[in-house]
């Protein structure tokens, strides 16, 4: 088990801490932990799994999948997050054929979640359940995770008990690890681990060098209220949905001078795992070239330096300069603003979600989130009280339709009604 390295913001510049051994109680937090979890830092995450039309999100190229889904276990690695409603409502059943179907069980890691914005009442979620162990072909998972915890479905959480109902699934043996994903901001995420943390064995969090300060995220501070309650944490989108590959190419020669055989996607993967805390990153991959690559990168692993870290704070200022929006994120326009509209944040996620690859983003759900406490986009009118008071004389009101056109209008694969 490598050891985690913790980044603190100084100056707006990450700092590495000097400290080149663990104390010794984050020493016999590890060992815990890897026994617990065992040495299988990297995950298969399921959530854009290679497809043969991509408009059709159930279109699935199994025989790709399944040569993918053999060559990461082949290197030792065991673990497959997937959801109840990945690729149209149909993901588990993909995991189940390319993975289920040909592989003993004990031979890998299954985890899913409980889709908390679609059960009903309590007994659906026990139809939901059902259904998950039915389309997965197991009889038991072995991480489950209540799914896109955030605001808007957190009330609801408790008026229903999910906690319960999920640590009640795991009484039975029917879950062994029960965690959730988070997707909205440390203040929340402290208040839910203060009240349900004893029943949560870990938390499934974005982190990525990108989102490490942005304020619609908050990666840095969301890991260490996880730290503050001792939960190990799972990260998902390390590589930002593919933003943090493809890269501009000013921002590539950075990184090849300081590591000519690194590729852009395991600087984003050494970022994330060197974190303290974090005990497994998960990563969506869809060809041979990039389970080989990532599967290198933890199998000789080592925690990002502080030298590759000045390289990243480099590379993040280049992937800002190149974006749609030249938003600094002050906040004045926010103080004077009838409608109470979250500007910097929903400029911050236009801008991110412009950069992201890919059919399926979390941006989304974060914009969805933040809108439950702020105006939306589609709020305005058109004051200009904003422009007014903005140092980057931005056209905000004009930015602001963009943003609802991107975020207010459906988009991504279809649901089900």
């Amino acid at each position: 088990m490598f050891y985690n390295r913790r980044w603190k913001s100084e100056n707006e510049t990450l700092r590495f801490s000097q400290r080149r051994n663990v104390t010794v109680w984050l020493a016999e937090w590890l060992r815990r932990e890897d026994k617990k979890y065992g040495k299988n830092q990297f995950g298969y995450g399921c959530m854009r799994l290679p497809l043969l039309n991509a408009e059709d999100p159930v279109s699935f190229d199994y025989p790709l999948i399944e040569k993918l889904f053999d060559a990461y276990m082949e290197q030792g690695l065991t673990y497959f997050d997937t959801a109840y409603t990945y690729h149209g409502y149909h993901g588990e059943e993909a995991v189940r054929k390319a993975l289920v179907e040909r592989h003993p069980r004990e031979s890998f890691e299954l985890a899913t979640k409980l889709p908390l914005r679609d059960f009903k009442d309590a007994e659906d979620m026990e139809r939901i359940f059902n259904e998950q162990l039915d389309h997965c072909g197991v009889e038991y998972f072995d991480y489950y995770l209540l799914h896109n915890m955030g605001t808007n479905v957190y009330e609801k959480c408790r008026k229903y008990d999910a906690f319960g109902f999920a640590a009640g699934k795991k009484a039975e043996g029917k879950i062994k690890y029960l965690g959730m994903s988070f997707h909205d901001m440390p203040e929340l995420l402290d208040e839910i681990l203060g009240a349900y943390g004893d029943l949560l064995d870990f938390v499934q969090l974005q982190i990525n060098y990108m989102d490490w300060e942005q304020p619609n995220v908050q990666s840095r501070r969301c890991l260490e209220v996880a730290n503050k309650y001792g939960k190990p944490v799972f990260v998902m989108e390390p590589c930002k949905g593919g933003t943090l590959v493809k890269l501009p190419e000013e921002a590539l020669k950075l990184m090849k001078d300081c590591r000519p055989d690194a590729s852009a996607a395991s600087w984003a993967l050494r970022f994330a795992a060197s974190q303290e805390g974090v005990v497994r990153v998960l990563s969506g991959m869809n060809s041979m070239e990039q389970v080989m690559d990532n599967a290198a990168t933890f199998r000789k692993f080592e925690p990002i330096t502080e030298e590759e870290l000045k390289v990243i704070d480099q590379v993040r200022a280049i992937i800002e300069k190149n974006t749609p929006i030249p938003c600094t994120s002050c906040s004045y326009c926010t103080h004077g603003c009838p409608k109470q509209i979250a500007i910097p944040q929903y400029f911050a996620l236009y801008n991110s979600i412009e950069r992201t690859t890919g059919s399926f983003s979390s941006h989304r759900v974060y914009y969805n989130n933040i809108s439950l406490r702020h105006g939306k986009a589609s709020d305005c009118i058109g004051c200009r009280q904003c422009e007014k008071v903005c140092p980057q004389h931005l056209p905000i009101t004009e930015y602001l339709k963009d943003v609802a056109a991107k975020f207010e209008s459906g988009g991504g694969f279809p649901v089900r009604k």
